[in-house]
């Protein structure tokens, strides 16, 4: 039986909608179903306030989904709009309870202890690593760095974040579908010593997502919590480019202990990567430091150093902002040529000048993360009670 749109609507006409009123189809609250080899996607829309009790609604309808014949999984989220069409604003927190007298104010927690994040079972640290603007080669320093700290002798994760242009399955030579555990949680892609998941093997490279933020965050929270990672000590997040409202919710949602920002020397590139600093500091995250990329070219027959896009803007951005500088990578063709097929130069060069500054920035950022990590337990409250 082909699988189709139609067929799809038909079953979800099964689930009722909320308090049981009509079924979901009829009232208007599915959105448009998209379907990429076997897996279906859509959203569901509900009222922001009761979001939370329209789980088990949600539950309902990705259950009759998996059950048609030819499905072989489904991303189902649950939205709430305006009628304007934009994102509804988030329900307040509630307020904390009353301290006692003679406790000791606490300080601010560390960011993955913030309300409404949660740990992700097995990973010790999940850092970031994003960029203010596309282009600027975030993905393929994310995974050198991936591949510096494995180098290091840690265990490592890449969690491709980025939904619309995943490009962990070509930088790192993977190919075919993940399998399952029990038929619910994915067990992670691996290659060169890294554990790694991405939408590129849930769908075909040439596949576009046409996705609103609701059923982008719902598949990142699903190849986040209901991938077998563990044990990791650290879980590298390639990053969406830019400050969008993926990125913004990712970073409120997700624990995470600190963020590497990608930028080049040029000025423009800096603009942008200004808002994603600045995304992070709003939201608490720790600012592990800056890698400037593509920084110089040295030409191969002349030895003769070429600074194309400029130098050394994003060292002066990062001192002015007092940032960690974590490094400059060369624009190398080998860098480029390793990346495309499949084979990182951290990997495929060890020995080479590019392998030694994408293992001297990782070694960085472990160092940095460590510094974070202590100063967020020394500020931690000790409360006694007298």
């Amino acid at each position: 039986m082909t699988l189709t749109k139609e067929t799809v609507l038909d079953r979800l006409k099964t689930v009722n909608g909320p308090d049981f009123t009509g079924n979901i189809v009829e009232l208007g609250l599915v959105s448009e179903i998209f379907i990429a080899d076997g897996k279906v996607f859509f959203s569901i829309t509900v009222p922001a306030a009761r979001a939370q009790e329209m789980e088990p609604l949600r539950a309902a309808a990705e259950r009759v989904v998996k059950s048609i014949p030819g499905v072989t999984g489904a991303v189902v989220a649950l939205t709430a709009e305006k009628k304007g069409g934009g994102m509804e604003a988030p329900v307040p927190p509630k307020p904390a309870a009353p301290r006692p007298a003679h406790a000791p104010a606490p300080r601010p927690a560390p960011a993955s202890q913030t309300q409404g994040k949660r740990g992700v079972p097995g990973i010790d640290s999940i850092i970031a690593v994003a960029s203010g603007k596309g282009g600027v080669g975030k993905s393929t320093t994310a995974v050198n760095i991936a591949l510096g700290l494995a180098a290091n002798g840690l265990k490592v994760g890449v969690l491709d974040a980025d939904i619309y242009g995943p490009s962990m399955p070509r930088l790192l030579g993977i190919h075919g579908r993940p399998e399952t555990v029990d038929g619910k949680i994915l067990k992670p892609m691996q290659n060169y010593g890294l554990k790694v998941m991405s939408m590129g093997f849930l769908v075909d490279e040439e596949t576009p997502m046409i996705w609103r933020g609701p059923m982008v965050m719902s598949a990142l929270t699903q190849m986040l919590r209901e991938v077998e990672w563990g044990p990791l000590d650290v879980l590298v997040v390639d990053m969406p480019p830019g400050t969008g409202d993926a990125q913004l919710t990712m970073a409120q949602q997700v624990p995470l202990a600190g963020a590497v920002i990608v930028s080049t020397p040029q000025d423009l590139a800096l603009i942008d990567a200004r808002k994603g600093l600045n995304m992070f500091k709003k939201v608490d995250v720790p600012l592990l430091g800056i890698v400037e990329n593509m920084s110089y070219f040295v030409a191969p027959d002349t030895g003769k150093r070429y600074d194309i896009f400029g130098h050394g803007g994003a060292k002066k951005e990062a001192e002015r902002l007092g940032v960690t500088f974590l490094g400059e990578v060369p624009l190398e063709m080998q860098i480029r040529e390793t990346s495309d097929s499949g084979k990182p130069v951290v990997v495929s060069n060890p020995d080479g000048a590019g392998a030694k500054v994408y293992r001297d920035i990782a070694a960085k950022v472990w160092a940095r993360l460590q510094e974070e990590t202590g100063a967020a337990a020394a500020a931690t409250p000790t409360i006694v009670f007298e």
